[in-house]
């Protein structure tokens, strides 16, 4: 399997799968002299852990606990590849039992056959989101080297199960349930999910991520857009359906005159609609993202299936599964746009000096 690679300079490799002995990674191209530690990792790592959602999150349990094993020397990072280990101590792969001869849907169940002629079925191996631990622990170093440069990347839930905030706080969203970006829509998501549990069922939602600090001039201007790579950054995480970029599709609602950011002395914008990104590099505004969500296809409700001789049955998934992604993954969003602008500083660093 290839594409367990993400970067250019600033290179995170994931492995493991979701009931296998643990998930880890390694981080190259990382610069020597940056200040790290595992809790600085484990602070992130613990905003995903599975069983920390009040509501929609999943019964099994794990510490998530990272280990780094190289790369550190007296709490700096030494220039040379950092590793680390995510164990999985709550595995139950007999949960899987049945199900290794029939294609969930919307799963990669059928996909992964045809594309290998055979797949893990405990939890999806590779495809489950358990493997987002090592983008977490990935990202945690790259925000790291981030702020050395100034920059901070935030991240919010905006809607679950079509409820939308009417109005954002991005900035106390990470004290908040569901990193919430109203805390006045909460109790109204919670009766949502509860409802929706009781039904055996599932549900989708919306986050917003924003970068702030980021320099304008990183990016390049034709296959290099740094809001492509956002996108596709975004895009890899496997419940996310859409991305948009600023003012994203209400842009085709608009007119050139509404749409465009007005320049103002100082190196100021009157508004954000390109959501900090002309021609593919920044601008010096805020990056603005927001990523659709699906629902968890894994529900307790009767589906219709077939089995790897293709003929048809129903299948009703068990287990322990989230009820919706949100909110362990916003980490998981806000660590891959992180990943992307570490890399692209470090390309702009680099650029510079030659």
């Amino acid at each position: 399997m290839t594409g367990s690679t993400f970067g250019t300079i600033f290179r995170l490799t994931s492995f493991g799968e979701s009931h296998g002995p643990g998930i880890g990674g390694v981080v190259d191209g990382c610069p020597a002299g940056l200040e790290l530690c595992e809790a600085d990792i484990q602070k992130e790592l613990d905003l995903r852990r599975p069983g920390s959602a009040k509501l929609a999150g999943t019964a099994r349990k794990e510490s998530d606990a990272v280990r780094l094993l190289s790369g550190i020397y007296e709490g700096r990072t030494t220039g040379t590849p950092l590793a680390f280990f995510i164990a999985n101590e709550d595995q139950r792969p007999a949960d899987y039992d049945e199900l290794a001869r029939l294609f969930r849907p919307g799963h990669a169940d059928f996909a992964c056959q045809a594309k290998y002629g055979l797949r893990d079925p405990r939890g999806g191996g590779r495809s489950s989101a358990r493997e987002t631990a090592a983008r977490v622990a990935g990202g945690a170093i790259a925000q790291r080297l981030l702020a050395s440069a100034g920059v901070s990347v935030h991240a919010c839930t905006l809607e679950i199960g079509g409820l939308a905030c009417e109005c954002v706080d991005i900035a106390a969203a990470g004290t908040r349930p569901y990193f919430a970006g109203d805390a006045r829509i909460i109790p109204a998501w919670e009766d949502r999910i509860k409802n929706v549990r009781a039904q055996g069922d599932s549900l989708g939602g919306i986050v917003r991520v924003e970068a702030h600090g980021v320099p304008a001039g990183l990016g390049e201007p034709v296959f290099g857009k740094i809001d492509a790579l956002l996108a596709a950054a975004l895009m890899s995480v496997g419940a996310v359906k859409g991305v948009e970029v600023g003012s994203g599709f209400n842009a085709a609602r608009m007119l050139g005159s509404e749409h465009n950011d007005a320049l103002l002395p100082g190196g100021r914008f009157a508004s954000n609609n390109a959501g900090g990104v002309l021609g593919g590099i920044t601008s010096g505004q805020d990056i603005l993202l927001h990523a659709a969500v699906k629902p968890i296809p894994s529900i307790a409700r009767e589906q219709q299936t077939v089995d790897i001789e293709g003929n048809p049955a129903p299948i009703t998934v068990g287990g322990r599964h989230d009820i919706c992604a949100i909110p362990r993954i916003v980490p998981v969003l806000k660590a891959m746009a992180a990943l992307v602008l570490a890399d692209m500083v470090l390309q702009q660093r680099r650029m510079e000096k030659t």
